[in-house]
């Protein structure tokens, strides 16, 4: 399944000059073939466009399973039936776009290079937007499986000595998503495969297990999504650098690695082995803090020297008894000790929505020298850009799985 993104050219012309339609085919291609590879969350979701003069928000509908029919026929005797139970989901969509100027380089009778190029990397950062825009929506869902049966973000490890005790992707992880969505009867797509959307440092992992599956040893290649890299369990493995990433900001002091050190626990206060000025203190306020795989919140921070500078913690959050002299404080937001975690996102079919206005979902837009106006007296200028129009909605939690999990890459 895949978003049909109609690309348009837009074109304003100086008196005498024109583009032609074999220039904004051109054009187009251009645009849409650096776009399309980028696009690789919209593919999988419910696709839905919105008739151009029609409102900004559109309306997505869920049906419910109908119970199982289990009481026999009466003969002669027509049954009371049933009825649907429908779930409207609405979602309003947003325009987006950019553009790039250039001086005295359109030529107006054939096609330049500058517009080319231009267009090319105006495609792809028109992809990436697009893609970005449906990830965040998606990964926002409630239906999350942690690395290694962990019990929250926070808990997850990486980097250790010996590889077992890291929570990295593994085909037991896995088989695990696959029973979540089965569960859940889940449809998958095309050939009776789910997909995940997974990022190349997690991709890495996931083939070292020894239980993976050589692509060539289970199905043919042909059948699959662009990008794919491999299927196992009744799963299409297709890798992209735009799968989401959860980080951390550094916890800012006067010295150290981005962390924290405790020297001494007082209740919720937390004297640390490191300076702090007042700019610094007062930046740490409200930031997340990762104690020993317990995530809690700075209330506010006291500047002062090493050993005798401290922070303090919601009186919401409790200090891990664990937490002793030279205990490392890691920001919050990745992992248990400061690594990033990273989202394999495990779908099935109509887990969400995504739409585009029609002819609006992605429109290249070309301006001439001289169509600027008075802006442009001299026909210096011309412009190429992109405008979209672009949301996405989540439809069904219990169709798609959120797998987090950290890496040996960082």
């Amino acid at each position: 399944m895949s978003v049909d993104y109609n690309v348009q050219t837009t074109t304003q012309n100086t008196p005498g000059a024109s583009i032609t339609a074999e220039m904004k085919a051109f054009y187009d291609k251009a645009l849409i073939r650096y776009a399309k590879p980028k696009l690789v969350h919209s593919q999988f979701g419910q696709a839905r466009n919105i008739p151009a003069n029609s409102g900004k928000t559109i309306e997505f509908r869920r049906f419910s399973p109908l119970p199982k029919a289990l009481k026999p026929l009466t003969e002669g005797v027509t049954p009371s039936g049933n009825s649907l139970n429908v779930t409207s989901v609405s979602a309003t969509v947003e325009q987006y776009g950019d553009y790039i100027t250039t001086s005295d380089l359109l030529n107006l009778t054939a096609v330049d290079d500058i517009i080319a190029e231009t267009q090319n990397v105006l495609g792809d950062q028109a992809g990436r937007t697009l893609d970005t825009i449906v990830r965040e929506k998606i990964n926002a869902g409630t239906n999350v499986l942690y690395g290694n049966g962990k019990a929250s973000r926070g808990a997850l490890v990486g980097g250790e000595d010996n590889y077992a005790d890291n929570d990295y992707l593994n085909v037991a992880t896995v088989k695990k998503a696959v029973s979540i969505l089965k569960r859940n009867n889940a449809a998958p797509f095309k050939d009776g495969h789910f997909v995940a959307i997974v990022h190349p440092d997690v991709a890495n992992d996931l083939t070292s297990d020894p239980e993976w599956i050589n692509i060539k040893s289970n199905t043919d290649p042909k059948d699959w999504y662009e990008g794919a890299i491999g299927c196992i369990h009744g799963v299409v493995f297709i890798e992209s650098t735009e799968a989401k990433i959860f980080t951390s900001d550094p916890l800012e002091s006067e010295t150290g690695d981005g962390n924290l050190t405790v020297v001494e626990v007082d209740g919720n206060k937390i004297i640390i082995a490191e300076a702090l000025t007042s700019a610094q203190a007062s930046a740490l306020a409200n930031k997340k803090i990762n104690i020993n795989g317990a995530t809690l919140t700075i209330a506010s921070a006291t500047a002062g020297d090493a050993g005798e500078a401290y922070i303090t913690v919601s009186s919401n959050d409790s200090v891990p008894e664990s937490a002793q002299a030279d205990t490392i404080i890691y920001p919050g937001g990745g992992s248990a000790n400061g690594r990033d975690v990273y989202s394999t996102l495990f779908i099935g079919q109509n887990a969400y929505g995504v739409t585009s206005l029609e002819k609006g979902g992605l429109e290249s837009i070309i301006k001439q020298k001289g169509s600027a106006g008075t802006s442009d007296p001299l026909d210096q200028r011309s412009t190429i850009g992109w405008k979209a129009t672009q949301t996405a909605e989540i439809l069904s939690n219990e169709f798609m799985v959120r797998v987090e999990t950290t890496s040996s890459y960082r």
